[in-house]
């Protein structure tokens, strides 16, 4: 249409003014970096001819004649739309990013040579069984025949930046998992705050700001020697880590069986939730070959289906948010430089040196330690602290650096599983990161798994970081396959997560204290239990469900607490009373509710919490009402002689969040409007830090939902400058349809192509915002629908 049109010209003619090009000769130069959807190409390594459907929607439908050609046929298609996402991801994963951007990087790329992710990438790929390791090196060639092919200009961001793609190897494609593995852990962070507001809170105060459902006792600290020293340590360490290393975690799956649906098979619904970023991570395909048979979500780059179906199997991920990282703390060896004590004696730091190219700068040179542990991520602060912590280092363990990772090989195994008994083998080489995983099949049956390696320790939770020189907190193990969460064919005929917890207080191992607040699993039962049967279009409306649980269970609380104020606030309170919770874009009772509820957060802990506040700052519902409820203590400000009570820290937070919103938004409540402030904001990762090409790369719209509602549109609250912008949420949703697996519907944020010039780079946001899905057809014929092009892949002479 005349927008996407008119879009493509402002992309063009703002690259061609960066680059100095003119008129008509840079427009057509920097359009042929777009791909014909139709043609053909000679590509080296096929076995015979294959062939690319792409359908009515831009999503490919690869046929080919083995296994092999057709990861031959994805690799190409992946290149061909999304080849700069793909390289940038390979580049951040191996520490490479300064050599294409420069030194603003380097600390990102210096955090990924300590992690040492692409040299474990390279190793695992050896670890992998023959099937995975060919189908792996077939993919890249697919990739790199597209590098080889002459297809005109690069995309826009390579010739901004001055370089073009390297050939592609298979541990180019191990890597995203390890990076996804770290994203999706978040425990080494929650460790080193909790070590810091230890230096300042009791172990009840922390306890309070991290509610534990279970009942156990929050680990001390204070047996800790030098605890204020170990502690600055760990906060310049937490400081040096890069935002692009995560956490990123939430997700929602649940499956109903066949009792419980119009159709009488089994359906399943799944949307897992990770950072927005332009493109979107996801890239729909079908591939079609003999003994290959998978629909849905793949991630450029990666061979293998993440998420789909396979004609007879169909399964979702949410993460768990296991406790699968700790923070060892290692005592230098008195009288041995470079050694580190542990409980057998002293031990030499394992060490290389990693060079570091930066663009248009002098290259940088680091040492990298490692411990028996792992890597010593320490040594990323490059201020250390001084006293105790010059005779320490913190080295990280975890499940995601494991050598002998085996989960690329579960990905094949899961995509080709046609039952339960084949899905669960394939599982067991899931080691990283811990994810739930929901299953469903055409025969009726519907289960659920935890797959992933989850540490046994000699003592501890792994809750705090712990002194390494004694081994009483060593791994021992991990929690044997078997015994990991599972249900098969509940009675209930429904199995729901989203991201709470999964287990009972009685199992027998510890997986978390941290487990996501409960709001979007209670409100995806309410919704489930509402009606006897459902269908997919049922399942569709709860995933794209506004109604906060947060501030049905948090708002009465505050209501009861807050005192009359001027006419604004008089406004505010009315509208608030009269809302019925749903986080609507345009409505102004979700801003006002947001707002409030950030300027509680502030005025119950910022004083104690003090220069640690910023790193914990965020809605934290549960917290709220705790303090509210039963920790009165909290509303008194520790910096006053006067004794606050909550009904003054909640009326003086409405009074603020009031006067904030009325300088951005206007001094009439009635008129703000929550989509207004809550754009869906999907950031480019290179134009979006350009001025002149950031309303070209990033893609905005308004959207509904928040942090807790099951259509979930996280935003960070702590960002001084757009607190309430969505940034994290569903960028893929599927429902399946195990009655008919070609009634299937999917969606994902952006659009196929990463490409900004190209028509299908955001041609999917508003269906996405607006809830509405694609089919993708399981025929040959139904892909030529309305095709939009076929491209051929043609054996090699």
């Amino acid at each position: 249409g005349k927008k996407l049109k008119k879009r493509a010209f402002s992309v063009v003619f703002s690259l061609a003014v960066l680059m100095s090009l003119a008129g008509a000769g840079g427009y057509l130069w920097l359009r042929t970096s777009l791909p014909d959807l139709s043609g053909q190409m000679p590509v080296p390594g096929l076995t015979a001819d294959a062939e690319i459907v792409y359908d009515a929607a831009g999503i490919p439908h690869i046929r080919a004649a083995s296994s092999d050609d057709a990861y031959r046929a994805l690799g190409y298609a992946h290149a061909r739309d999304r080849l700069f996402q793909m390289d940038f991801m390979r580049r951040l994963g191996a520490g490479r990013l300064s050599e294409v951007v420069g030194a603003k990087t380097v600390g990102i790329d210096r955090t990924m040579r300590v992690l040492g992710l692409y040299r474990l990438a390279e190793r695992s790929f050896r670890t992998l069984p023959a099937d995975a390791q060919q189908y792996l090196q077939a993919y890249a060639e697919g990739v790199n025949a597209h590098l080889a092919a002459p297809d005109g200009a690069p995309a826009p961001e390579f010739i901004l930046l001055g370089y073009r793609a390297e050939q592609w190897k298979p541990a180019d494609s191990l890597v995203w998992g390890r990076i996804m593995a770290l994203r999706l852990s978040r425990n080494w962070r929650t460790e080193a705050l909790r070590l810091a507001l230890a230096t300042r809170l009791s172990a009840a105060q922390i306890d309070d700001l991290w509610p534990r459902d279970d009942g156990s006792v929050p680990a001390t600290l204070a047996s800790l020697p030098g605890l204020k020293s170990l502690a600055a340590l760990l906060d310049g360490t937490a400081k040096a880590l890069p935002a692009e290393i995560g956490p990123v975690s939430a997700s929602n799956s649940w499956a109903l069986s066949g009792n419980r649906t119009a159709s009488g098979r089994p359906l399943l619904a799944n949307d897992p939730h990770l950072g927005f970023q332009a493109p979107v991570l996801w890239y729909l395909a079908r591939i079609s070959a003999p003994g290959l048979e998978v629909t849905g979500a793949t991630v450029p780059g990666v061979p293998f289906h993440l998420l789909g179906h396979n004609g007879r199997i169909a399964w979702a991920f949410t993460t768990t948010d296991s406790d699968t990282q700790d923070l060892f703390i290692e005592r230098l060896s008195v009288d041995r430089p470079g050694y580190y004590d542990s409980p057998g004696g002293p031990l030499p730091f394992a060490e290389r040196t990693e060079r570091i190219a930066v663009k248009d700068a002098v290259p940088v040179d680091i040492v990298v330690r490692e411990t028996r542990h792992g890597p010593v991520i320490s040594d990323l602060d490059e201020n250390r602290a001084d006293g105790l912590a010059k005779d320490h280092v913190i080295a990280l363990a975890a499940t995601a650096l494991a050598e002998d990772d085996r989960t690329a090989a579960a990905l094949l195994g899961i995509n080709r599983a046609g039952n339960w008994p084949q899905f669960t083998t394939a599982l067991a080489d899931f080691h990283a990161p811990q994810q739930n995983i929901t299953y469903a099949d055409i025969d009726g049956n519907i289960g659920f798994y935890a797959p992933g390696r989850v540490p046994l320790r000699r003592e501890g939770d792994g809750s705090v970081p712990t002194p390494g020189w004694a081994g009483t907190h060593d791994w021992t193990g991990y929690i044997p396959f078997d015994a990991l969460p599972q249900a098969y064919n509940p009675a209930s005929g429904l199995l729901v997560n989203a991201n709470h917890r999964i287990v009972p207080p009685s199992y027998p191992y510890h997986l978390t204290h941290d487990w996501a607040a409960p709001y979007r699993a209670v409100r995806i039962h309410e919704a489930l239990s509402a009606q006897p049967n459902h269908d997919p279009d049922s399942m569709a409306a709860l995933q794209n469900d506004v109604t906060s649980g947060a501030a049905r269970a948090v708002l009465p609380v505050l209501l009861g607490h807050a005192a009359a104020g001027d006419g604004r606030t008089q406004e505010a309170l009315r509208l608030l009373r009269d809302w019925n919770a749903d986080m609507a874009r345009d409505a102004a009772a979700p801003l006002i509710f947001t707002a409030w509820l950030a300027e509680v957060n502030r005025g119950l802990y910022r004083d104690e919490l003090g220069p640690y506040f910023p790193r914990y700052f965020d809605l934290h519902p549960r917290t709220v009402l705790r303090m509210l409820t039963e920790r009165p203590q909290w509303c008194d400000d520790v910096g006053t002689p006067g004794q606050e009570r909550c009904a003054d820290i909640v009326s003086a937070a409405l009074r603020h969040a009031i006067d904030r919103l009325s300088d951005r938004h206007g001094s009439n409540p009635a008129s703000w409007r929550w989509g207004a402030a809550h754009e869906a904001h999907f950031r480019h990762p290179v134009l979006g830090r350009v001025p002149i090409l950031r309303k070209i790369g990033d893609i905005r719209i308004e959207s509904s939902g928040g942090a807790y509602t099951v259509n979930r549109a996280q935003h960070r609250i702590s960002d001084p400058y757009a607190p309430y912008a969505s940034v994290h949420g569903p960028g893929f949703r599927a429902i399946y349809d195990l009655s008919d697996l070609a009634a299937s519907q999917f969606a994902t944020a952006t659009g196929q192509s990463g490409n900004p010039l190209s028509d299908r780079y955001s041609d999917r946001i508003e269906a996405w915002r607006d809830g509405k899905y694609v089919r993708i057809a399981q025929t040959h014929a139904g892909a030529l629908n309305g095709a939009r092009g076929i491209f051929r892949l043609m054996k090699a002479p």
